[in-house]
């Protein structure tokens, strides 16, 4: 299982399950990350924490612990 966390800058991977719970779960997904969708991580910050995506055409900044919870290929 590889998770959005793991994904090296300048990769395109795309979703295949969202873990967590209830309000977690219903936030990433209200950000567009849902099943199936293409995710380019564009870039890290220093200390690893945000994740620059762009998703749906939009630029979006994950925490690493909700990047965690969306697994990828």
């Amino acid at each position: 299982m590889k998770t959005l966390k793991q994904t090296k800058v300048g990769s395109t991977a795309k979703v295949v399950k969202l873990h967590g719970e209830g309000a977690v779960k219903r936030r990433i997904m209200d950000m567009g990350i849902t099943r199936g969708v293409e995710v380019y991580v564009r870039k890290v910050a220093p200390l690893g924490d945000p994740i620059e995506v762009t998703v749906r055409g939009y630029e979006l900044s994950i925490r690493k612990a909700d990047a965690e919870m969306i697994e990828v290929e």
